[in-house]
């Protein structure tokens, strides 16, 4: 009786697994927000007169603080110094004031600009800059979260079920935003629901908070499972670390060609593959909807038979086939589109649920929440740069033409093949990064090629 009051919470198999639920339903809300906006791109040049380099800049504002104001690093910091509660409940906070701002933008029309940029459109990119600071932080918090309560246990399976549910949102983005926005006759309205829907993922969350401190409690209970306090000199031993270095370029490289994309799939659909704009949104949405499944398998495979980074040169593989055959001037059906998708949702179940689960055995549990805000920093660079290009590149190359858009109005048609070759670019030198970690691994043990769960 002494040796079960002794086990920790999370050797509870239904403690864990709720916790996963809890925290998972928190970033739904969040991702669901993150790219509300992606299918707009058109209908924000119809109606409100955005450019193809405004939509970019407003993409850009992703990183305006996570990574120019260097917070997703002090952020991660925070995580380790003060715990995964209150962190996590500040990020939902942002998350909620930056959405707040960023309907209150699209759901007004306002004069003048600043530095050449329509005022509408810098509210806006304010806005999703504090957004983005909330929702990457909250990643980052319950990555760590998924550590602490998952150590020595389905690890692998865990991030990769709570990245499926993540990507839940994102689908659900993407296959509904022009639908709800078409039926209430309001861009902002599908802003207004996420809004609704990030307070829900607040109140969630803490309810994660109140079973993490029964957690602490049973954690007093065993004084060798301790970790040590963080220190800020600690980050030093980080970022010499080259294994982390590795796993840090492939994360941006990686997701430079996924998510970036994803902002301009609906136009690429629309643009090359003749798609109507109320069905568009629909064949982008089968990435993340594709993942559901298939990044728990993954990871699930991960956790009992190993073989970590070659999941990973698997997926960057996949990568590098999809975006050149999207480039590539054939086959300019929707079925052919939707098989690509396919196969990118794939690559993008691979790599992600060998990538993070790895990141705890090159850095230790004490300073992961602050490699995890470095490596999340890193990646935010890709995420705000790389939209920006795609706009620049699109508006200086790749207008071919005019059509009437369905509000009457004459709006710009596009050539992706650049914006493509762009994205496998990103997939080949992913690759090779893949490549140099598992030798990284097999030259200093790593164990990426290991099983997560312990016999």
């Amino acid at each position: 009786m002494t040796e079960y009051l002794q086990r920790k919470l999370s050797d509870s198999k239904a403690a864990r697994w709720t916790v996963l639920c809890v925290v998972a339903f928190t970033m739904f809300c969040g991702y669901f927000i993150t790219d509300i906006m992606a299918p707009l791109m058109e209908m924000l040049s119809a109606e409100f007169n955005w450019t193809a380099s405004e939509y970019g800049l407003f993409n850009m504002a992703y990183g305006w603080l996570n990574v120019f104001l260097f917070m997703l690093i002090f952020s991660g910091m925070i995580l380790d110094k003060f715990g995964v509660r209150i962190t996590g409940i500040g990020a939902c906070i942002l998350m909620i004031t930056g959405c707040a701002i960023k309907y209150y933008a699209i759901s007004n029309t306002f004069a003048g600009t600043l530095f050449g940029v329509k005022m509408q459109v810098i509210i806006a990119c304010v806005g999703f800059a504090i957004f983005a600071l909330g929702i990457e932080t909250a990643g980052i918090t319950v990555t760590k979260v998924i550590v602490r309560w998952f150590k020595g246990h389905e690890m692998a399976l865990a991030m990769g079920i709570q990245v499926a549910v993540a990507r839940l949102g994102t689908g659900l983005a993407m296959a509904t935003t022009i639908p709800m926005a078409k039926h209430f006759q309001s861009l902002s309205m599908p802003i207004l629901i996420g809004l609704i829907a990030l307070c829900i993922g607040l109140i969630a969350y803490l309810v994660f908070c109140v079973m993490d401190r029964k957690l602490d409690a049973s954690i007093d209970a065993n004084d060798e499972d301790k970790e040590e306090p963080f220190k800020a000199k600690d980050i030093l031993s980080i970022i010499n670390n080259k294994g982390f270095w590795l796993i840090a370029l492939l994360c941006v490289l990686f997701y430079s060609a996924v998510f970036p994309f994803l902002k301009y799939a609906t136009a690429l659909m629309i643009n090359k593959y003749e798609v109507k704009s109320s069905l568009a949104g629909l064949i982008p949405a089968i990435l993340p909807f594709g993942t559901i499944l298939l990044t728990p398998l993954f990871g699930g495979i991960y956790d009992k038979k190993g073989r970590g980074a070659s999941i990973m040169m698997l997926g960057a593989a996949l990568l590098i086939v999809v975006h050149f055959l999207f480039s590539l001037p054939l086959l300019n059906f929707w079925w052919f589109a939707a098989f690509l998708m396919i196969l990118l949702g794939v690559a993008f179940s691979l790599v992600p649920s060998a990538m993070w689960p790895s990141v705890p055995k090159i850095i230790p549990e004490n300073k992961v929440g602050t490699a995890y805000g470095l490596i999340f920093w890193v990646q935010n660079i890709g995420l705000s740069l790389v939209p920006l290009l795609i706009g620049w590149v699109l508006e200086k190359f790749c207008i071919i033409g005019t059509k009437v858009g369905e509000n009457g109005k004459d709006v710009p048609v596009y050539d992706f093949t650049l914006p493509m070759i762009i994205f496998t670019c990103f997939g080949i030198l992913s690759f090779f990064i893949a490549i140099m970690l598992k030798a990284e691994d097999k030259k200093k043990g790593y164990g990426l090629e290991r099983p997560n769960m312990k016999e």
